[in-house]
């Protein structure tokens, strides 16, 4: 799965000679909180809703709400926004743009093809990706347990599933935070089987087993 097909493409951005008071518009009728500054398509820098903050009180200790409004008005896009940008490309993998809002600590990242923006991608985008990912909206058993790195560990997971009648809804594994030889698995099932026969065959099997009933 790629940044292409969890992006949002329609872009709101704004020019670096726009205004800020037309930003705080447009974050507020469109209900985001990054806004692309680009030229010709091109990107140029960001602008976000903390940067507004983060701006505003400096200016606003000795205005009234008036004098503010038309502080904002002359202000520049360009006086505010960072130019200093996190970008990605269409075809990067989901979980590597997950990894650098994450590491960069930073909400979105503008997606640029041949030097031009073509989406962003926002940390809730990443979150419906996790939604969609892990099958939850579907309900359906949540089975993780710890199981040996082999060849096939996981395929004897599954047929135990398989066996008492569920279908897999999806799959997650991770080697953080595991013994050397192990790693931890996550199952999500679908369908309706004998749920009492699944919970007492893996629980007699594996030694660390937390199951959830869907």
């Amino acid at each position: 799965m790629f940044v292409s097909e969890w992006m949002t493409r329609r872009v709101f951005s704004v020019k670096p000679d726009d205004s800020i008071s037309e930003v705080v518009k447009m974050i507020k009728e469109k209900g985001i909180k990054h806004v692309p500054v680009a030229e010709q398509g091109r990107l140029k820098g960001i602008v976000s809703d903390r940067d507004i903050k983060d701006y505003c009180p400096s200016k606003a200790t000795s205005l009234d709400m008036y004098e503010l409004h038309y502080l904002l008005a002359k202000t520049k896009v360009r006086e505010v926004m960072k130019t200093k940008v996190f970008t990605t490309s269409p075809d990067i993998p989901i979980e590597g743009a997950a990894m650098a809002l994450y590491d960069k600590d930073i909400g979105c990242l503008p997606v640029v093809d041949d030097g031009k923006i073509v989406g962003i991608i926002s940390d809730r985008d990443i979150f419906r990706a996790l939604i969609d990912i892990t099958g939850i909206r579907h309900n359906g058993n949540r089975i993780f347990l710890m199981i040996e790195d082999r060849p096939g560990s996981i395929k004897d997971v599954a047929d135990i599933v398989r066996k008492h009648h569920f279908a897999l809804q999806s799959i997650l594994t991770s080697y953080e935070r595991v013994r050397e030889g192990y790693r931890n698995i996550v199952i999500r099932t679908k369908g309706s089987g004998n749920f009492k026969a699944l919970k007492a065959e893996l629980e007699g099997t594996y030694s660390d087993v937390r199951i959830l009933k869907g």
